[in-house]
């Protein structure tokens, strides 16, 4: 698609002293989505793995059930990014602002279907994947200015993404797992963002028994998860994990 980094100079200063250095920062771009030729949505994104990132948008609010096939969207790159989706059947509510980096989310009442699975992992695998999950993070550690989301069969990292928004990241991680046809029962997400009610909404939507998070929970997202059956934890950091719901799946 394009490139998620450009160079440029900068003048860095270490206590007395400074110097010109060639840094990387990170791109951003608008991304304008149309569907059936209606201008729906403009988001800000990272520019690359834009089909995953709307097939897990478009997932995660609603708007559409089935995925949507490469040869159903046409894509323009140029200042911004435009794709036009071909798609027969949508659901289409008022938009409301909420998003970070320019998103939305649709203004419609969610209702949250209950997971039940006899799923467990124990806590070392966990904090095994996270280290797994930090290596993958390239574009973190070049520009320090992007989010990671990774979704896990409990072994190994099966999907992955990254962008400068965390909704945009985990929408993508998402879209992947839909184009490689990758079921997410039995399975556990991992994110480097706090966790928002937003972000458990999406897993509640694809039925992702598991969220794991380095950073914290909102009240919201654990009373969300609650309800949804979602085992939430945060502060997974070296051998350190809180479990706020439904520790059941976790073994110790």
């Amino acid at each position: 698609m394009m490139n998620p980094y450009i160079k440029r100079k900068i003048m860095r200063r270490l206590g007395a002293s400074s110097r010109e250095i060639e840094d990387y920062i990170a791109v951003e771009k608008k991304l304008s989505i149309s569907l059936n030729g209606k201008h729906i949505i403009n988001l800000l994104c990272t520019p690359i793995m834009i089909e995953e990132l709307i097939n897990g948008f478009f997932l995660t609010e609603g708007i559409l059930t089935d995925r949507i096939l490469p040869e159903d969207m046409k894509i323009d790159c140029g200042e911004e990014i435009s794709v036009d989706i071909n798609a027969e059947n949508s659901d289409i509510s008022e938009l409301t602002a909420s998003r970070c980096l320019g998103g939305i989310t649709f203004n419609k009442k969610r209702t949250f279907e209950k997971i039940n699975d006899r799923f467990t992992i124990p806590a070392e695998a966990i904090q095994s994947l996270f280290e797994e999950f930090h290596q993958k993070s390239q574009l973190f550690r070049l520009t320090g200015c992007f989010h990671s989301a990774a979704l896990s069969d409990g072994e190994k990292i099966i999907a992955f993404a990254e962008d400068v928004g965390r909704h945009n990241a985990v929408d993508k991680m998402i879209g992947a797992a839909i184009l490689k046809d990758i079921l997410f029962k039995e399975t556990l997400l991992l994110v480097s963002c706090r966790l928002s009610s937003e972000i458990v909404s999406k897993c509640s939507r694809c039925k992702v028994p598991i969220l794991a998070s380095r950073a914290a929970p909102t009240d919201l997202a654990i009373e969300i998860a609650e309800k949804s059956g979602i085992t939430l934890m945060g502060f997974v950091r070296g051998d350190r994990l809180n479990i706020y719901t439904h520790e059941q799946r976790i073994l110790q």
